[in-house]
């Protein structure tokens, strides 16, 4: 089967959910008017990601400005039990694509705020979250950690789902979660531009024998609001590159990395090479040695089926 899948790598309008669902849509509408099939946005799309950002919080001490602007993210963090879930509805049912959406979600019940993996069908809406299990350093000021509940995968009608985000993907058992369960379109939504993240990407890719799909914003200083400038005066102007890239299950790069600029990664990808690449490897296979190793997922969820939700 031949999916066609879209990278979107650009910008937020940046701590405003409203303008960046508006641009969401737009960006969409032009992945759609590609063919696209799936259609992913980076890590912290919405409402962005705060790079530089301190909170006001340092080791035994906390700012009130650092708890206004907290007040501010969670205010346009996505919420998937209002209309924001509506709205992301509309953007897939509208564009005929899968989505899946990089956000800061809040939820219902708690105050706390998740750097999320939005995951939409066309056809059936909303059919799961994965959420951070393990924000990097810092982010753990804003983000809260997930469980095993949120290590989903979805069976598609384009192919199996999954992935991990940022440097979850340095987790190896996180990775072999998504492995165990055959993901086929593996994708990362990241805020890292480094270049070496690239082979990380390369290494997933030929480890699971799975299509990766890394996504990143194209983002400089100079697009934050004046309001946050006096915030990032010690970083580089160009503190997020981009790198978005498409990969093939034999480690092969297809499409990217993009650096310096916005765009779209567009590719038409096989997936009957997946078949092809486990002749030699199959890391939920032929490789994995049950007879030695035994892996548990803990309260890991089965495989969404797209298909039988009705």
């Amino acid at each position: 089967m031949q999916v066609k899948v879209s990278l979107v790598q650009d910008s937020p309008v940046f701590f405003d959910k409203e303008q960046t669902l508006v641009k969401m849509e737009s960006l969409a509408k032009d992945c759609a008017d590609q063919g696209a099939q799936l259609i992913v946005f980076p890590e912290s799309y919405v409402p962005g990601y705060p790079r530089g950002f301190n909170f006001g919080a340092t080791i035994g001490k906390r700012t009130a400005e650092g708890r206004k602007l907290y007040e501010l993210y969670y205010e346009n963090s996505i919420n998937l039990d209002t209309k924001d879930r509506q709205r992301l509805e509309k953007i897939a049912q509208d564009t005929g694509a899968y989505l899946v959406v990089g956000a800061t979600e809040k939820t219902s019940q708690n105050g706390s705020l998740y750097c999320s993996m939005i995951y939409v069908s066309p056809t059936k809406g909303l059919l799961g979250v994965h959420r951070k299990i393990k924000p990097t350093g810092t982010e753990r000021i804003i983000w809260a950690e997930a469980g095993g509940e949120s290590l989903i995968t979805v069976d598609s009608s384009i192919g199996k789902l999954g992935g991990l985000i940022c440097w979850e993907n340095y987790m190896p058992l996180a990775r072999m979660s998504m492995y165990q369960q055959g993901v086929q379109i593996y994708i990362a939504p990241t805020a890292d531009s480094r270049k070496v993240w690239i082979p990380t990407m390369q290494h997933i890719a030929l480890e699971g024998r799975c299509f990766v799909l890394g996504c990143n914003q194209y983002f400089t200083k100079s697009m934050y609001p004046e309001a946050y400038q006096h915030l990032v005066e010690s970083e580089d102007e160009h503190f997020c590159q981009g790198g978005s890239v498409i990969i093939s299950p034999l480690g092969e790069i297809l499409e990217g990395p993009l650096f310096n600029i916005a765009g779209i990664l567009t590719l038409r990808i096989d997936l009957s090479e997946i078949i092809r690449s486990r002749l030699d490897f199959d890391v939920n296979g032929h490789y994995s040695r049950k007879d030695i190793f035994e892996f548990n997922v803990r309260n890991q969820p089965d495989i969404i089926d797209d298909k039988d939700i009705d």
